[in-house]
């Protein structure tokens, strides 16, 4: 496998994943909800870089399509992985900070469902 090799971002909405996929493997993901109810915003839970597979930007890849999946629907990005919210306070310009209202729901939704992720 060659270091070159296009890494494609997927949207596996229904389970709930932002996938990096590199020659047909999976080398990192976010685990995200929808927040159920209005506000609609995108919510980062968890991202994971296979081993093996760090040091090469794919989780920073992936926050970015993360937010840029959200701009397009235009829905916010309460990033409640540690990982995501920290590459968002080192992207201003392409992480606007969601609204404290949205941020406290997407908390709730997430304590009364730990299936989320």
């Amino acid at each position: 496998m060659s270091q070159t090799e296009p890494i494609e971002i997927v949207d596996d909405r229904g389970a709930g994943r932002l996938l990096a996929v590199e020659a047909g493997a999976v080398v990192g993901s976010i685990a995200y909800f929808v927040l159920a109810r209005e506000p609609r915003a995108l919510v980062a839970v968890h991202t994971v870089v296979e081993p093996g597979h760090e040091g090469r930007g794919i989780a920073g890849n992936l926050v970015r399509a993360f937010y840029a999946i959200a701009a397009g629907e235009g829905v916010p990005v309460v990033p409640l992985c540690p990982y995501a919210a920290s590459w968002a306070l080192k992207h201003p310009d392409e992480a606007p900070v969601a609204p404290a209202e949205v941020v406290a729901a997407a908390k709730a939704q997430l304590d009364s469902d730990s299936d989320l992720w």
